[in-house]
């Protein structure tokens, strides 16, 4: 069974874009609770977050251009290598400014932004398998 690398690059590129609008973190204090995704944390500050969601469209615009795919697997293999990479490290960056805030109220990280974070190294690792592919084949 041999398992595409484009689609698998897709299908992470548009996993980390859902996620990017579903609760990352999570605040508790005094028994109320709030919580926001990534793009609400970009609204609110980090505008650098928007960068998130503009790449992987990227990513899947490359990846969905045929001509793009076919003629210039380079292309696509950059787009998705440097795409992924810059999104895994905004994401990560991202909670290791929160996390240092303040120790008095407690933040949770929620399920999506660790997904998120493993599907945008998805993509990267996804590319580059892509490209490795495409180099061999005749």
């Amino acid at each position: 069974m041999k398992i595409d690398a484009r689609g698998t690059t897709l299908s992470a590129a548009g996993f980390v874009l859902i996620c990017f609008f579903l609760p990352w973190v999570q605040v508790s204090c005094l028994g109320m609770k709030d919580s926001a995704s990534g793009l609400d944390l970009a609204r609110g500050g980090d505008r650098t977050l928007w960068l998130i969601p503009l790449s992987m469209l990227l990513v899947l615009l490359f990846g969905l251009v045929r001509v793009v795919w076919e003629r210039m697997p380079a292309l696509f293999a950059l787009s998705g290598t440097v795409g992924g990479g810059l999104s895994a490290w905004l994401i990560n960056h991202e909670r290791s400014g929160t996390g240092k805030s303040s120790s008095l109220i407690p933040t949770f990280w929620m399920a999506w932004y660790w997904l998120g974070l493993l599907a945008a190294l998805g993509v990267v690792g996804a590319a580059l398998w892509f490209y490795v592919n495409r180099a061999r084949s005749p």
